[in-house]
């Protein structure tokens, strides 16, 4: 299949999964879910990749250990930011982490230009009455920060972990360091079918299947396109919350989305290479 079809599948899948995982928020809150994701997301991986264990190096274990913190850590606070304003503000603020990543360190003129342009963005939405939960969007901003250290972490990560594997032993120290906070604030959560049918599938649809897509994809799709092809999750996120759950934004809360997303598309077309975007966020 062509590679720019599977990343636009894996975008679609991520961001259904999104709406989904929100949809049962009235039945169990953000930690739970995030972690019955990750917990349900490891078995299946286990299932398909047998990742190595023995003789790892101590710098092996600290790379995959800082992997599976970024992973679980940005999951966990974009639930979080999901809890208190939309989906598509959430996933927008959210994607200035990628894009600050990939402007480090620039000192051309033109990339001030995209800097300043998705800052626009942000204060649109922090500043302007559009009615924004300021913790929710620093919940998505954080997000977005451990989200750019999930991509910093990829290469070295994928140099000392093959294939699946980094992916399932980070999903797996995700379980481990939510277990407790989940259960504790779980309440009848885990009694509910409803909860467990939902969220197996929403590891499926925002971490499996994705990943296993953009995987294959990244074989034969130029980095840029990648990038390109990424930029549009925030766009994606608002229309399947807009199907699913009903949520309408604004004239305000759109043009900021379309900052931010200029913005990213205008950086990676000008920019030199550097680390791209990764998927599987939310």
């Amino acid at each position: 299949m062509n590679p720019v079809v599977l990343v636009l599948i894996a975008i679609a899948s991520v961001q259904f999964g999104a709406s989904l995982a929100k949809g049962v928020f009235d039945a169990a809150g953000p930690a739970t879910l995030a972690f019955l994701r990750v917990g349900i997301a490891t078995l299946v991986l286990l299932a398909v990749a047998r990742p190595r264990l023995r003789g790892r190096t101590l710098r092996d274990w600290a790379v995959v250990l800082a992997y599976g913190l970024c992973l679980t850590g940005m999951n966990t606070a974009i639930y979080f930011s999901f809890a208190r304003i939309p989906i598509g503000v959430a996933v927008t603020l959210e994607f200035i982490g990628p894009l600050a990543l990939g402007l480090i360190g620039s000192r051309r003129l033109l990339d001030l230009v995209w800097v300043g342009l998705a800052a626009a963005g942000v204060v649109m939405l922090g500043a302007l009455p559009v009615g924004i939960d300021l913790a929710g969007a620093a919940l998505a901003l954080l997000a977005g920060a451990l989200w750019a250290g999930y991509i910093a972490l990829a290469g070295p990560v994928g140099r000392r972990w093959e294939d699946l594997s980094a992916l399932t032993v980070g999903n797996g120290v995700g379980a481990l360091l939510l277990a407790v906070p989940a259960i504790v604030l779980a309440g009848d959560a885990f009694a509910q079918p409803r909860v467990w049918g939902i969220m197996a599938l929403v590891a499926l649809l925002s971490t499996v299947i994705p990943y296993a897509l953009e995987l294959t994809a990244r074989r034969s799709i130029r980095a840029s396109t990648f990038g390109i092809l990424m930029s549009l999750e925030p766009a994606a996120a608002a229309l399947f919350a807009l199907i699913l759950l009903g949520e309408v934004l604004g004239p305000v809360e759109l043009a900021a989305m379309a900052c931010v997303i200029v913005a990213s598309v205008g950086a990676i077309r000008s920019a030199r290479p550097a680390p791209q975007p990764a998927g599987t966020t939310v």
